[in-house]
C-alpha cells in the first residue's frame, strides 16, 4: 500500500488550476480553447487534486469549476498522450469514483454547457449549481454509441424515464429542466453564480468536518445495500457518530449556548 504523503508543491498543473482558501479546494478546468475536453493530463490532475483533498483534513469542501464558455465537452477524442509532472495516483483513473469516494462535499460550479462524459462529474458530486443558459446533453447515441459510464451516476440523481429519454434521444436539455429532473440543485443568473457557489461552499465548510466525512461515507455504502441491510448498518453508524468528537463538541456548544469549534 502506498502511504506516501501527497503534496502540491513544485507541481505544474497544465490543464487545471488549483486553489485552496478557507478550507475549500477549487479545481478549475483550464482548457477553454478545447472546451475543457477531458484529456489524460486533465483527468490525472483532477484525480490527484481529489486525492490530495481526501488526504488533507483541513480541506472540507471541493469546488469544480471551469474557464471559458463551456464547462466541459466530455472526453477529448484526440488520443495523443501529453506528458505531465503531476504524479499518477494508482487506481484512480475514474474521476467519478474519486469524487464518490472522497466523502467530502463536492460542488460543480457550472458556468457553461455540459456534454457527454462531463456528466460523470456532475452526477457524482454532492451539489451542482449552473447558470440559467447552460445546456446538458448525452449526445452519444447521435454518434452511434451509448453513454454507458454516465448511467451509473445519472440514474442515481435523475428519474428513470427522464434519464432514459435523455440517453435515448441525445437531445440537450436546459438548466430549468436539469433542475426539475434532479441533475442540478439550482440554476442562477450568470452574475449570481459566484455568490451562490461561495455561500454554499462556506456554509458546508463551517459544519462538522469529521461528521460530514463519516456521514457521506455511510451514505455511499448504504446506497448499495437493500433496506434490511441498510437500516442496521446505519443504526451502528449513528451510535458511532454520537460517540465521536464532533458530536460531543456540537452537543456541548448547544448546551453552553455558543458556536461549536470544529478541529
Amino acid at each position: 500500500m502506498n502511504t506516501k504523503k501527497l503534496s502540491l508543491e513544485n507541481l505544474n498543473f497544465q490543464a487545471t488550476k488549483i486553489n485552496i482558501s478557507d478550507h475549500i479546494l477549487t479545481i478549475t478546468l483550464n482548457r477553454p480553447e478545447k472546451k475543457n475536453a477531458l484529456n489524460n493530463v486533465m483527468m490525472n490532475e483532477i484525480n490527484y487534486a481529489l486525492a490530495y483533498a481526501k488526504q488533507e483534513r483541513s480541506i472540507r469542501v471541493v469546488v469544480i469549476g471551469a474557464e471559458g464558455d463551456v464547462f466541459c465537452a466530455g472526453a477529448d477524442l484526440n488520443r495523443k498522450q501529453i506528458e505531465s509532472d503531476v504524479p499518477k495516483i494508482e487506481g484512480s483513473d475514474d474521476i467519478s469514483l474519486s469524487i464518490r469516494h472522497l466523502y467530502k462535499p463536492v460542488i460543480c460550479k457550472i458556468q457553461g454547457s455540459v456534454h457527454a462524459g462531463a456528466l460523470l462529474m456532475v452526477t457524482n458530486c454532492t451539489h451542482a449549481i449552473a447558470v440559467e443558459n447552460a445546456k446538458f446533453s448525452a449526445p452519444e447515441i447521435l454518434r452511434g454509441v451509448w453513454p454507458h459510464m454516465v448511467m451509473a451516476g445519472l440514474f442515481r440523481v435523475m428519474p428513470k424515464r427522464a434519464g432514459l429519454d435523455f440517453c435515448m434521444r441525445g437531445q440537450a436539455i436546459d438548466a430549468k429542466k436539469a433542475q426539475e429532473w434532479g441533475l442540478i440543485n439550482e440554476s442562477v443568473s450568470i452574475d449570481m453564480l459566484d455568490e451562490a457557489v461561495n455561500k454554499l461552499a462556506n456554509d458546508l465548510a463551517n459544519l462538522a468536518p469529521g461528521t460530514m466525512q463519516f456521514g457521506l461515507e455511510a451514505y455511499v455504502i448504504q446506497d448499495d445495500m437493500n433496506f434490511d441491510e441498510a437500516l442496521p448498518y446505519l443504526g451502528k453508524k449513528s451510535a458511532e457518530t454520537f460517540a465521536g468528537p464532533d458530536a460531543q463538541e456540537g452537543i456541548a456548544a448547544f448546551l453552553e449556548k455558543r458556536k461549536p469549534k470544529w478541529d
